[in-house]
């Protein structure tokens, strides 16, 4: 459905420690961006080259904020790849939002977590059982 995601960020270096935190357990791993005269950017992949993600500095110049009610959601392959990814993101330099646990609200298989990362993007980590079968 998707090509790619972006959020933006004020300092790249930090926001690629906190996403290599976060990701990495959840099975994405880091890809190179080659430049083409835009602005720096960060990528992540899964097993395919898409979707994608990514952190760009703002291409206008200005400083990156997060969206108000933007949510950025990964499927992780675990409840322990949740709660792995939540506890890094953390010491990464992120913000509790809400910690690993089921959420009976949304499904009976429902495990997730929520964290802001250092630019104040929310970050959701999910985990249903449902979704692998």
């Amino acid at each position: 459905m998707f090509s790619h995601v972006t959020v933006g960020s004020n300092d790249l270096e930090r926001a690629g420690q906190f996403y290599d935190a976060v990701l990495l357990p959840l099975g994405l791993r880091r890809r190179v961006v080659e430049p083409d005269g835009g602005p720096e950017a960060l990528c992540w992949v899964g097993k395919s080259p898409y979707p994608r993600f990514y952190v760009y500095a703002p291409f206008d110049g200005q400083a990156a904020a997060p969206g108000n009610g933007a949510m950025l959601a990964f499927i992780a392959p675990s409840k322990d790849a949740v709660i792995e990814a939540h506890t890094a993101g953390l010491a990464a330099g992120g913000r509790d939002e809400g910690a690993p646990g089921l959420r009976p609200h949304y499904a009976p298989d429902y495990f997730g977590a929520y964290l802001r990362d250092p630019d104040g993007n929310k970050v959701h980590l999910v985990f249903r059982a449902a979704l692998l079968t």
